[in-house]
């Protein structure tokens, strides 16, 4: 069957989008890499500070007399800062040491394999009406794998729809959605968690300074939404996206076969993943046995849980966790046969790490100066007067920011990046309409993931196109964008909907603090 007449008509269809889409993509290619952008943010903050000093602008903090008076980097004191704290800025950017800590134990399980062989395992003997759904939520899973994901999945979706008789190209796509659309959400703790709530923290702070946002905060919501995305794209894909004419397989491919062996389940992965999942289990019924009892040091000083180490500390004993069973697996399947392999799989993790580090630096110097020269405060204090004078209710603001990250997301893909240019802005601002940073927080993740699977400017988008091309070789971007779009549409709206209903009815986004309500 020829595609090009099967599509044709939607091709027309879409044509305005296709156009719009190729205008992201030459606007976002002129943009400079983003630690240079977040230098030239630095450059402005610089300027800005310089002129609203000049002006002797200022806010006043509600509910006190205290004023917040612009200061100047072009001063001596300003130029003594830069200079003098550049240094310590880096050191203490809250992401720093745990996305690192982290890091570590997660390098230890994808060099044993245990990722890939726990990925498998969990759709290769699905049965095939449960396929999309399995194959979704194995890539909610997944995202403790963090961008690993998409190498690991995509390939993998083609093949076990492939097996099932279905078409390989439908099956890359679902993989590459489920991972990108859904990207902040996920029913087990990740290096998002870790990264965003650092980057949050440090955005609380201008106004609170002893205010801490948990990797665990956003962990219900988290928890939910992932179900909720793995559904929705069944539903999509089984009711709309598999009906397509256009899906038969142009062309097949020659390496597709010593792929599938891939997927066979040796007896020695199986028993090594029995062995770790019991290591696992033991690892979290020790933490509860230890943190039960009322007098256990794992408590907090009021002997709450949430504030206890075992929370702040999380990013430890995530770290922990993963290099336990990351060895044992190794040490069960082969893959890892001396000790010092853990340790080369760390350095190798933190390799890894270098392209985010070298960014961690532009971007503590960038928020740094946000804070010292009080523009981020000012800021936030009348845009906070502003909203509250037009009686914006809770629900409508966060609807706004919704859309604004999802447009901005289409041209700075980096989740990282991208928080760490808004939080400083919407973090203070909805705290001083008490709306506390877990929920700010937890709408940007919505909004930061959906339109990961449409802009060209994601590097995965590319790779995806790449795979989808093994099966369909006539196919282009806007092949792919025919895919994704309705996906990320009915996604948007629904994970916006269930967002706002979570916040309207009051449930705990984690087991931190009520949705909405500062504490």
């Amino acid at each position: 069957m020829s595609t090009t007449t099967a599509t044709e008509p939607q091709s027309r269809a879409m044509r305005a989008a296709f156009r719009s889409f190729s205008a992201i993509e030459r606007v976002g290619n002129k943009l400079p890499h983003p630690f240079w952008l977040f230098w030239l943010l630095a450059v402005v903050v610089i300027a800005l500070s310089w002129l609203l000093a000049s002006l002797d602008v200022s806010a006043t903090a509600p509910g006190t007399d205290d004023v917040v008076a612009a200061k100047s980097l072009v001063s001596q004191e300003g130029i003594a800062y830069m200079i003098g704290e550049a240094v310590t800025n880096f050191a203490a950017f809250p992401p720093l040491a745990t996305i690192l800590t982290v890091m570590l134990g997660i390098a230890v399980a994808e060099r044993s394999g245990l990722i890939t062989s726990l990925l498998h395992a969990m759709v290769s003997r699905v049965p095939g009406r449960y396929l999309t759904f399995a194959l979704s939520m194995t890539a909610m899973v997944g995202h403790v794998a963090g961008d690993a994901a998409y190498v690991t999945l995509i390939p993998l979706g083609a093949l076990v729809f492939k097996a099932a008789g279905r078409s390989p190209a439908l099956g890359a796509i679902v993989a590459f959605v489920s991972i990108s659309a859904g990207y902040d959400a996920s029913p087990s703790l990740t290096t998002t968690d870790v990264l965003l709530s650092g980057i949050s923290t440090a955005a609380a702070q201008t106004i609170d300074e002893s205010y801490v946002v948990t990797p665990v905060d956003n962990y219900f919501f988290g928890l939910a939404s992932s179900v909720l995305i793995a559904l929705v794209i069944t539903l999509v894909t089984e009711k709309i996206l598999s009906r397509r004419p256009d899906l038969e397989t142009e062309d097949d491919d020659a390496d597709i076969a010593a792929d599938e062996a891939s997927l066979e389940s040796t007896p020695t992965k199986r028993r090594a993943l029995r062995i770790t999942g019991l290591v696992a289990l033991g690892y979290v019924l020790l933490l509860v046995v230890a943190v039960a009892p009322p007098g256990s040091p794992l408590r907090g000083e009021d002997g709450a849980v949430v504030s206890s180490p075992l929370f702040v500390g999380m990013a430890f004993v995530l770290g922990v966790f993963f290099t336990l069973v990351g060895a044992v697996y190794g040490a069960a399947a082969g893959t890892i046969r001396r000790p010092r392999e853990v340790v080369e799989a760390m350095v190798d993790g933190i390799r890894s790490m270098a392209p985010i580090l070298v960014l961690f630096f532009a971007i503590s110097q960038f928020l740094a100066y946000f804070k010292w020269t009080g523009l981020g405060e000012i800021l936030a204090i009348k845009g906070a007067e502003s909203l509250r004078d037009i009686s914006a209710p809770g629900w409508a603001v966060l609807l706004g920011i919704a859309v604004l990250v999802t447009l901005m997301n289409l041209v700075i893909t980096s989740g990282s990046a991208l928080w760490s240019l808004a939080a400083p802005v919407f973090v203070p601002m909805l705290m001083l309409l008490d709306i506390n940073p877990e929920t700010t927080q937890a709408i940007y993740r919505v909004a930061d993931s959906v339109t990961n699977c449409v802009t060209p400017m994601s590097p995965y988008f590319v790779m995806a196109l790449g795979f989808v091309q093994r099966f369909r070789r006539s196919a282009g971007i806007g092949t792919l964008a025919s895919y994704t779009i309705p996906l990320a549409a009915v996604i948007w709206v629904v994970w916006v909907l269930f967002f706002l209903a979570w916040y309207l009815v009051g449930l705990p986004l984690g087991p931190g603090a009520p949705v909405g309500a500062m504490p």
